[in-house]
């Protein structure tokens, strides 16, 4: 199989530079596939990054290479790193990005890049992405060991988020990010969603809003009506059929997220 270089960043599709990485990574290795992940998350915003990293890694081939680049500090002392995972190897700063990736687990191997001979021989202070990040991962593509690209590191900086707690009888969460479609996705996952409700009936609320009705799917409920429901990633989301729940409910990322046991009237 050709290798896979998934790339994930901030930059947008206006500016030209999504282009000098897939270029400078073709120079490297020609055969490598390029799979466009996404390139349209609030700008340096490495929180952000790392949910939609998280969320899409597994379900790539074993062996994809992830070129990741949210990266607020470039032209910093911050590290340009590869790590491997699993079947995975990322490129990446170490700012956080791969917090999601690790989920609680240590990488297999973490090198930070600093053998010259895998990055171009100018590295722009402004775009490091081109310049370091890319090559590195076009070297990882044409079959460089990792262990090539640079010292070994025994610590990564990962991110502090938020997780869910149950207390008596409220779980306790909060939007974590808000899709293109407007959907409010929190921190409470479906394993204990189902672990707190058993067989009780539930309310959500989320700020100043009350949910009640809990769908399998957003046409379950009427036109513009408001629900919540499990989406792609097994979190609860909240949502309004054909509307944005962002707009509709005037609610964003960070909005507290209650789940309680609930008698019906």
């Amino acid at each position: 199989m050709r290798p896979i270089v998934a790339l994930l960043t901030d930059f947008g599709s206006a500016d030209h530079y999504v282009g000098a990485m897939k270029g400078v990574l073709l120079g490297i290795c020609p055969d490598a596939t390029l799979v466009d992940v996404t390139y349209d998350g609030p700008p340096h915003d490495v929180l952000a990054g790392a949910l939609e990293l998280g969320a899409t890694y597994r379900f790539f081939p074993g062996g994809t290479i992830f070129l990741a680049v949210v990266d607020p500090g470039v032209g910093s002392t911050r590290r340009a790193i590869a790590m491997e995972v699993g079947d995975y190897r990322f490129v990446a700063p170490d700012n956080g990005l791969l917090t999601c990736v690790l989920d609680g687990r240590e990488p297999d191997r973490t090198v930070e890049l600093t053998e010259p001979r895998f990055a171009r021989a100018t590295v722009s202070r402004t775009f490091e992405g081109r310049d370091r990040f890319a090559p590195a991962a076009g070297w990882l593509a044409a079959g460089v060991d990792l262990a090539a690209l640079g010292n070994p590191l025994s610590t990564v900086v990962r991110l502090a988020i938020p997780a869910p707690c149950v207390e008596s009888d409220t779980v306790h969460g909060e939007v974590m990010r808000v899709d293109r479609f407007g959907n409010l996705v929190t921190n409470i996952g479906r394993g204990l969603f189902d672990t707190f409700r058993g067989s009780s009936a539930i309310r959500i609320e989320v700020g100043t809003h009350a949910i009640e009705c809990l769908a399998s799917t957003y046409a379950d409920v009427e036109p513009g009506e408001a629900c919540a429901l499990f989406g792609s990633t097994d979190h609860l989301e909240i949502a309004c059929n054909g509307e944005s729940a962002e707009q509709r409910l005037g609610i964003g990322r960070g909005a507290l997220v209650r789940v309680l046991h609930h008698e019906p009237a």
